[in-house]
Protein backbone atom coordinates (compact mmCIF):
# COMPACT_ATOMS: atom_id res chain seq x y z
CA UNK A 1 0.00 0.00 0.00
CA UNK A 2 1.08 3.57 -0.66
CA UNK A 3 2.73 5.33 2.23
CA UNK A 4 0.06 7.99 1.84
CA UNK A 5 -3.16 6.07 1.07
CA UNK A 6 -6.40 7.89 0.41
CA UNK A 7 -9.13 7.24 2.99
CA UNK A 8 -12.75 7.48 1.88
CA UNK A 9 -15.08 8.40 4.74
CA UNK A 10 -18.49 6.78 4.24
CA UNK A 11 -21.03 8.93 6.07
CA UNK A 12 -24.64 7.72 6.20
CA UNK A 13 -26.91 10.67 6.99
CA UNK A 14 -30.57 11.31 7.67
CA UNK A 15 -31.93 14.40 9.45
CA UNK A 16 -28.64 14.92 11.25
CA UNK A 17 -28.52 18.71 11.30
CA UNK A 18 -28.38 18.90 15.11
CA UNK A 19 -24.96 17.24 15.32
CA UNK A 20 -23.46 16.80 11.87
CA UNK A 21 -21.56 20.10 11.80
CA UNK A 22 -19.46 18.98 14.77
CA UNK A 23 -18.75 15.66 13.09
CA UNK A 24 -17.71 17.37 9.85
CA UNK A 25 -15.39 19.70 11.73
CA UNK A 26 -13.71 16.67 13.31
CA UNK A 27 -12.86 15.48 9.79
CA UNK A 28 -11.25 18.83 9.09
CA UNK A 29 -9.20 18.48 12.29
CA UNK A 30 -7.68 15.12 11.34
CA UNK A 31 -3.89 15.06 11.52
CA UNK A 32 -3.99 12.81 8.44
CA UNK A 33 -5.31 14.89 5.56
CA UNK A 34 -5.48 12.54 2.56
CA UNK A 35 -9.17 11.77 2.82
CA UNK A 36 -12.34 12.25 0.84
CA UNK A 37 -15.93 12.28 2.06
CA UNK A 38 -18.85 10.48 0.44
CA UNK A 39 -22.20 11.24 2.09
CA UNK A 40 -25.26 9.12 1.40
CA UNK A 41 -28.30 11.13 2.48
CA UNK A 42 -31.35 9.00 3.19
CA UNK A 43 -34.01 11.62 2.55
CA UNK A 44 -33.24 14.37 5.06
CA UNK A 45 -35.90 17.03 5.52
CA UNK A 46 -33.81 19.30 7.76
CA UNK A 47 -30.61 21.28 7.04
CA UNK A 48 -28.33 18.23 6.80
CA UNK A 49 -27.59 18.64 3.09
CA UNK A 50 -27.05 22.38 3.37
CA UNK A 51 -24.51 21.84 6.16
CA UNK A 52 -22.63 19.23 4.15
CA UNK A 53 -22.59 21.50 1.09
CA UNK A 54 -21.31 24.39 3.19
CA UNK A 55 -18.55 22.17 4.58
CA UNK A 56 -17.62 20.95 1.09
CA UNK A 57 -16.90 24.52 -0.03
CA UNK A 58 -14.55 25.09 2.91
CA UNK A 59 -12.19 22.11 2.51
CA UNK A 60 -9.75 21.08 -0.21
CA UNK A 61 -10.71 17.42 0.04
CA UNK A 62 -13.31 15.96 -2.34
CA UNK A 63 -16.85 15.80 -0.92
CA UNK A 64 -19.61 13.92 -2.76
CA UNK A 65 -23.29 13.74 -1.83
CA UNK A 66 -25.33 10.74 -2.96
CA UNK A 67 -29.00 9.91 -2.70
CA UNK A 68 -29.45 7.04 -0.25
CA UNK A 69 -31.72 4.02 -0.79
CA UNK A 70 -34.10 5.19 1.98
CA UNK A 71 -34.60 1.67 3.29
CA UNK A 72 -32.88 1.93 6.68
CA UNK A 73 -29.52 2.54 8.34
CA UNK A 74 -27.64 -0.59 7.28
CA UNK A 75 -28.91 -0.40 3.71
CA UNK A 76 -27.56 3.14 3.54
CA UNK A 77 -24.08 2.04 4.65
CA UNK A 78 -24.09 -0.98 2.34
CA UNK A 79 -24.99 1.26 -0.60
CA UNK A 80 -21.86 3.28 0.17
CA UNK A 81 -19.66 0.16 0.16
CA UNK A 82 -21.04 -0.67 -3.31
CA UNK A 83 -20.95 2.87 -4.71
CA UNK A 84 -18.71 3.49 -7.76
CA UNK A 85 -18.08 6.98 -6.36
CA UNK A 86 -15.91 5.44 -3.64
CA UNK A 87 -12.27 5.26 -4.71
CA UNK A 88 -10.17 5.21 -1.52
CA UNK A 89 -7.38 2.79 -0.63
CA UNK A 90 -8.99 2.62 2.81
CA UNK A 91 -12.65 3.11 3.73
CA UNK A 92 -14.18 4.11 7.05
CA UNK A 93 -17.79 4.19 8.22
CA UNK A 94 -19.02 7.36 9.88
CA UNK A 95 -22.17 8.16 11.80
CA UNK A 96 -23.53 11.69 11.61
CA UNK A 97 -23.51 12.50 15.32
CA UNK A 98 -20.10 11.42 16.64
CA UNK A 99 -16.89 13.43 16.96
CA UNK A 100 -13.72 11.84 15.66
CA UNK A 101 -10.52 12.34 17.60
CA UNK A 102 -7.80 14.04 15.56
CA UNK A 103 -5.63 10.90 15.52
CA UNK A 104 -8.36 8.53 14.25
CA UNK A 105 -7.28 8.28 10.61
CA UNK A 106 -3.57 8.50 11.38
CA UNK A 107 -3.74 5.54 13.76
CA UNK A 108 -5.51 3.40 11.19
CA UNK A 109 -3.16 4.37 8.37
CA UNK A 110 -0.15 3.54 10.55
CA UNK A 111 -1.55 0.05 11.22
CA UNK A 112 -2.38 -0.62 7.58
CA UNK A 113 1.23 0.13 6.55
CA UNK A 114 2.16 -3.37 7.71
CA UNK A 115 -0.68 -5.07 5.78
CA UNK A 116 -0.37 -6.29 2.20
CA UNK A 117 -2.84 -4.55 -0.12
CA UNK A 118 -4.09 -7.99 -1.23
CA UNK A 119 -4.92 -9.06 2.34
CA UNK A 120 -8.46 -8.17 3.51
CA UNK A 121 -8.08 -6.26 6.75
CA UNK A 122 -10.22 -4.40 9.27
CA UNK A 123 -9.21 -1.89 11.95
CA UNK A 124 -11.60 -0.98 14.79
CA UNK A 125 -11.34 0.60 18.22
CA UNK A 126 -12.90 1.33 21.56
CA UNK A 127 -14.96 4.52 21.95
CA UNK A 128 -15.39 7.26 24.49
CA UNK A 129 -19.05 7.68 25.44
CA UNK A 130 -20.47 11.19 25.68
CA UNK A 131 -23.88 12.61 26.51
CA UNK A 132 -26.14 14.36 24.04
CA UNK A 133 -24.38 17.60 25.02
CA UNK A 134 -20.93 16.04 24.43
CA UNK A 135 -20.02 15.57 28.10
CA UNK A 136 -17.80 12.47 28.66
CA UNK A 137 -19.66 9.73 30.56
CA UNK A 138 -17.31 6.77 30.24
CA UNK A 139 -15.91 4.33 27.70
CA UNK A 140 -17.16 1.37 25.74
CA UNK A 141 -16.09 -2.07 26.84
CA UNK A 142 -12.56 -3.28 26.25
CA UNK A 143 -12.38 -6.58 24.39
CA UNK A 144 -9.40 -8.77 25.25
CA UNK A 145 -9.96 -12.02 23.36
CA UNK A 146 -8.60 -12.15 19.84
CA UNK A 147 -10.90 -11.19 16.96
CA UNK A 148 -11.87 -14.21 14.84
CA UNK A 149 -14.70 -15.63 12.76
CA UNK A 150 -15.62 -17.88 15.71
CA UNK A 151 -16.30 -14.72 17.71
CA UNK A 152 -17.93 -12.86 14.83
CA UNK A 153 -20.62 -15.53 14.48
CA UNK A 154 -22.09 -14.67 17.87
CA UNK A 155 -20.85 -11.15 18.66
CA UNK A 156 -19.84 -7.94 16.95
CA UNK A 157 -16.47 -6.77 18.22
CA UNK A 158 -16.18 -3.20 16.96
CA UNK A 159 -18.68 -0.41 16.44
CA UNK A 160 -19.17 0.52 12.81
CA UNK A 161 -18.31 4.13 13.61
CA UNK A 162 -14.76 3.00 14.47
CA UNK A 163 -14.22 0.65 11.51
CA UNK A 164 -11.72 1.26 8.71
CA UNK A 165 -11.01 -1.41 6.08
CA UNK A 166 -8.98 -1.78 2.90
CA UNK A 167 -9.85 -2.37 -0.77
CA UNK A 168 -9.38 -6.12 -0.49
CA UNK A 169 -11.90 -6.19 2.36
CA UNK A 170 -14.29 -4.06 0.33
CA UNK A 171 -14.10 -6.54 -2.56
CA UNK A 172 -14.96 -9.36 -0.14
CA UNK A 173 -17.94 -7.40 1.19
CA UNK A 174 -19.15 -6.73 -2.34
CA UNK A 175 -19.45 -10.50 -2.92
CA UNK A 176 -22.55 -10.38 -0.72
CA UNK A 177 -25.66 -10.55 -2.95
CA UNK A 178 -27.46 -7.17 -3.11
CA UNK A 179 -30.72 -8.76 -1.93
CA UNK A 180 -29.17 -10.27 1.21
CA UNK A 181 -30.64 -9.17 4.52
CA UNK A 182 -28.44 -8.38 7.52
CA UNK A 183 -28.76 -7.30 11.14
CA UNK A 184 -26.24 -4.45 10.94
CA UNK A 185 -23.55 -3.28 8.54
CA UNK A 186 -20.77 -3.46 11.13
CA UNK A 187 -21.55 -7.00 12.24
CA UNK A 188 -21.69 -8.01 8.56
CA UNK A 189 -18.31 -6.35 8.02
CA UNK A 190 -16.70 -8.23 10.92
CA UNK A 191 -18.22 -11.56 9.88
CA UNK A 192 -17.31 -11.35 6.20
CA UNK A 193 -13.77 -10.01 6.61
CA UNK A 194 -12.89 -12.53 9.31
CA UNK A 195 -14.74 -15.27 7.40
CA UNK A 196 -12.66 -14.90 4.24
CA UNK A 197 -9.47 -15.05 6.30
CA UNK A 198 -8.91 -11.34 6.68
CA UNK A 199 -6.96 -9.73 9.50
CA UNK A 200 -9.01 -7.96 12.17
CA UNK A 201 -7.32 -5.63 14.65
CA UNK A 202 -9.04 -4.18 17.72
CA UNK A 203 -7.30 -1.16 19.26
CA UNK A 204 -8.25 -0.41 22.89
CA UNK A 205 -7.36 3.25 22.38
CA UNK A 206 -10.61 5.19 21.73
CA UNK A 207 -10.80 6.88 18.34
CA UNK A 208 -13.96 8.97 18.73
CA UNK A 209 -16.62 10.39 21.01
CA UNK A 210 -19.74 8.26 20.62
CA UNK A 211 -22.77 10.39 21.39
CA UNK A 212 -25.51 8.72 23.43
CA UNK A 213 -29.05 9.91 22.78
CA UNK A 214 -32.52 8.61 22.04
CA UNK A 215 -32.02 8.49 18.27
CA UNK A 216 -29.09 6.03 18.43
CA UNK A 217 -29.92 2.80 16.62
CA UNK A 218 -27.55 0.98 19.00
CA UNK A 219 -26.37 2.70 22.15
CA UNK A 220 -23.61 1.97 24.62
CA UNK A 221 -22.76 -1.63 25.34
CA UNK A 222 -21.55 -1.30 28.92
CA UNK A 223 -22.89 -1.50 32.44
CA UNK A 224 -25.51 -3.57 34.23
CA UNK A 225 -28.37 -2.33 32.06
CA UNK A 226 -26.56 -3.34 28.87
CA UNK A 227 -25.75 -6.76 30.33
CA UNK A 228 -29.38 -7.27 31.27
CA UNK A 229 -30.45 -6.21 27.80
CA UNK A 230 -28.14 -8.78 26.24
CA UNK A 231 -29.35 -11.47 28.62
CA UNK A 232 -32.98 -10.65 27.87
CA UNK A 233 -32.15 -10.71 24.18
CA UNK A 234 -30.86 -14.26 24.53
CA UNK A 235 -33.81 -15.31 26.69
CA UNK A 236 -36.40 -13.81 24.35
CA UNK A 237 -34.92 -15.42 21.27
CA UNK A 238 -33.78 -12.12 19.74
CA UNK A 239 -30.25 -13.46 19.32
CA UNK A 240 -31.61 -16.56 17.61
CA UNK A 241 -33.48 -14.34 15.15
CA UNK A 242 -30.32 -12.33 14.45
CA UNK A 243 -28.31 -15.53 14.02
CA UNK A 244 -30.87 -16.82 11.52
CA UNK A 245 -30.42 -13.69 9.41
CA UNK A 246 -26.63 -13.85 9.65
CA UNK A 247 -26.50 -17.56 8.80
CA UNK A 248 -28.56 -17.08 5.66
CA UNK A 249 -26.30 -14.24 4.56
CA UNK A 250 -23.09 -16.21 5.20
CA UNK A 251 -24.42 -19.26 3.40
CA UNK A 252 -24.97 -17.06 0.35
CA UNK A 253 -21.19 -16.47 0.21
CA UNK A 254 -20.04 -19.95 1.27
CA UNK A 255 -17.64 -20.12 -1.64
CA UNK A 256 -15.75 -17.07 -0.35
CA UNK A 257 -15.21 -18.38 3.20
CA UNK A 258 -11.95 -20.00 4.25
CA UNK A 259 -12.34 -23.76 4.71
CA UNK A 260 -11.75 -23.75 8.48
CA UNK A 261 -14.30 -20.98 8.94
CA UNK A 262 -16.78 -22.82 6.75
CA UNK A 263 -16.42 -25.80 9.09
CA UNK A 264 -17.15 -23.53 12.08
CA UNK A 265 -20.21 -22.14 10.30
CA UNK A 266 -21.57 -25.61 9.59
CA UNK A 267 -21.00 -26.91 13.11
CA UNK A 268 -22.70 -23.85 14.59
CA UNK A 269 -25.58 -24.26 12.13
CA UNK A 270 -26.05 -27.89 13.20
CA UNK A 271 -25.87 -26.88 16.86
CA UNK A 272 -28.75 -24.46 16.40
CA UNK A 273 -31.18 -27.23 15.41
CA UNK A 274 -29.79 -30.36 17.13
CA UNK A 275 -31.36 -32.04 20.14
CA UNK A 276 -29.79 -31.92 23.58
CA UNK A 277 -27.10 -32.95 24.52
CA UNK A 278 -25.83 -33.02 20.91
CA UNK A 279 -26.60 -29.29 20.68
CA UNK A 280 -24.10 -28.40 23.39
CA UNK A 281 -21.49 -30.78 22.02
CA UNK A 282 -21.73 -29.27 18.53
CA UNK A 283 -21.61 -25.76 19.99
CA UNK A 284 -18.43 -26.69 21.86
CA UNK A 285 -16.92 -28.32 18.76
CA UNK A 286 -17.65 -25.24 16.67
CA UNK A 287 -15.41 -23.18 18.95
CA UNK A 288 -17.63 -20.09 18.79
CA UNK A 289 -17.11 -17.70 21.67
CA UNK A 290 -18.08 -14.36 23.10
CA UNK A 291 -15.64 -12.04 24.83
CA UNK A 292 -16.26 -12.79 28.53
CA UNK A 293 -16.87 -15.85 30.70
CA UNK A 294 -20.28 -14.49 31.72
CA UNK A 295 -21.30 -14.01 28.11
CA UNK A 296 -20.18 -17.52 27.20
CA UNK A 297 -22.18 -18.91 30.11
CA UNK A 298 -25.22 -17.02 28.77
CA UNK A 299 -24.54 -18.39 25.28
CA UNK A 300 -24.51 -21.98 26.54
CA UNK A 301 -27.57 -21.34 28.73
CA UNK A 302 -29.42 -20.02 25.69
CA UNK A 303 -28.34 -23.09 23.73
CA UNK A 304 -29.93 -25.37 26.33
CA UNK A 305 -33.28 -23.76 25.57
CA UNK A 306 -32.76 -23.63 21.82
CA UNK A 307 -32.26 -19.87 21.76
CA UNK A 308 -29.20 -19.69 19.52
Amino acid sequence: MSRYPKVTILLAARNGAEFIREQLESFRAQTYSNWELVVSDDGSTDDTLALVEEFAKSVSQRVIILRGPQKGFWQNFVSLVRSPEVSGDLLGYSDQDDVWFAHKLADAVDWFEQISKDQPALFCTRTQLVSRQGVPIGFSRTFKRAPAFANALVQNLGGGNTMIFNKAARLALQKTPPEALMVAHDWWTYQVISGVGGIVHYDPRPSLAYRQHGENVFGKNVGIQARLTRALGLASGQMAQWNEINMKLLNQIRGELRSDNLAILDLFSRARTAWLPMRLWLLWRSGVYRQTAMENFALNFAAIFGRI
